[in-house]
């Protein structure tokens, strides 16, 4: 039996060296889209984006993280925000976003492409949020980093999966 899903998900791997290949409008449309499809609370849908394929303002983003490289490399990025009007709960609202961003990066995977969550850059989200333009309404939850694969040496492990089941309760039907 296929499972793409499953499988998309333990091939993800965090990139960080892409090649020159720009990355398309439909493609970044393609990819935010896999993001607004995530849950949120009440179906509030607060998360927001700007998407960034301009040299000038990536390398002034770059300026705001010590992954600066990653980010003058990647052919886009995507700037994911919540918007503080639509919130409705902090902890759901933070966790959506969570969401979102997963969905993102499997889309990104399943497409062929590659990408890496930045979140190093939070300390300087008032900054960053300077740089795009936008007041603080707009709470910054990470930097997306995107662009196609320069390789695929990217490794991955996890630990077994008892180190991380507490316990297992069953009833009858088990």
């Amino acid at each position: 039996m296929e499972e793409p899903v499953f499988e998309t998900i333990v091939n993800r791997r965090s990139v960080r060296e892409f090649t020159d290949q720009p990355v398309t409008t439909s493609q970044l449309h393609k990819i935010v889209t896999a993001g607004i499809w995530a849950p949120s609370g009440l179906n509030n849908q607060p998360w927001r984006f700007v998407l960034i394929r301009d040299k000038d303002t990536a390398g002034q983003l770059a300026a705001q993280t010590r992954y600066g490289r990653i980010v003058d490399n990647a052919a886009a990025l995507i700037a994911v925000y919540l918007d503080t009007e639509a919130m409705y709960d902090p902890v759901k609202d933070h966790q959506a976003a969570g969401a979102c961003i997963q969905n993102m990066l499997l889309c990104i995977t399943e497409m062929g492409l590659g990408a890496v969550w930045l979140g190093q850059i939070l300390q300087n989200k008032l900054r960053v949020n300077e740089i795009l333009g936008l007041d603080s309404r707009y709470d910054l939850m990470a930097l997306l980093a995107v662009g196609h694969p320069a390789h695929g040496n990217q490794q991955s492990r996890r630990r077994p999966l008892a180190d991380f089941i507490l316990k297992e309760i069953q009833g009858d039907e088990a």
